[in-house]
């Protein structure tokens, strides 16, 4: 059975565990609580993985393979149950794959307030990050304000699976950011794909950290 390194905090690992319950996989992979701590990795991880990042996915007979989008891609192989994730037709998953990117740069930019906000000592916090990160979030978010559309008419992919949890993300981590003023379409959007089991059955939450 394939292992899946696995934290409910982590917005990656949100996505691959989206993709497998889609593709009616998630029982068929057993998950592993890892410590990835970006500021202080834990040494004995980086054999599996040498950026000793989750979710890694180790499989029997198999080199481990890493980043999320990658192991969604094993999963949409892997099963022909669900939607397909990544679409064979170039222009569809052309547009799948940059809103899938459009979202992971979404929770990248949300890991690097994270660690400014809660991981820095205040005197060594820089309040330019903060508002880098802030003008990203509201470019992104008012760009999906005006192509929404587009994306809820696709079926669903891979795309969706990010700027879904990425969203998300933003509730989890965030809230203070209000990213639904003056964004009713995107609001609608995200309460509907809320509603999927697969993002139902994967909210996150915050637990206890494993040792390193």
């Amino acid at each position: 059975m394939p292992l899946l390194h696995w934290s409910p905090r982590s917005p990656y690992v949100r996505k691959v565990m989206v993709a497998l319950h889609e593709k009616g996989l998630a029982e068929t992979v057993e998950t592993r609580r890892t410590l990835a701590d970006p500021m202080v990795p834990p040494e004995a991880f980086f054999a599996t993985n040498p950026l000793a990042k989750i979710p890694t996915l180790e499989r029997e007979g198999h080199p481990p393979i890493f980043d999320s989008r990658v192991i969604m891609e094993w999963a949409d192989g892997a099963s022909d149950r669900g939607p397909r994730l990544f679409p064979a037709e170039p222009e569809m998953r052309l547009a799948a794959l940059t809103e899938e990117a459009l979202g992971t740069g979404m929770i990248e930019t949300g890991m690097t307030l994270l660690i400014e906000r809660f991981m820095r000592k205040p005197e060594a916090q820089d309040p330019r990050i903060e508002q880098v990160c802030a003008r990203k979030f509201r470019a992104a978010l008012d760009h999906l304000e005006a192509a929404i559309g587009g994306t809820a008419a696709r079926a669903f992919d891979a795309g969706h699976v990010s700027l879904g949890v990425a969203l998300c993300y933003l509730d989890f981590r965030f809230g203070d950011l209000g990213w639904r003023t003056g964004r009713p379409a995107l609001t609608e959007w995200h309460a509907g794909i809320a509603t999927r089991p697969s993002f139902a059955a994967t909210e996150f939450r915050d637990d206890p950290r494993p040792a390193g």
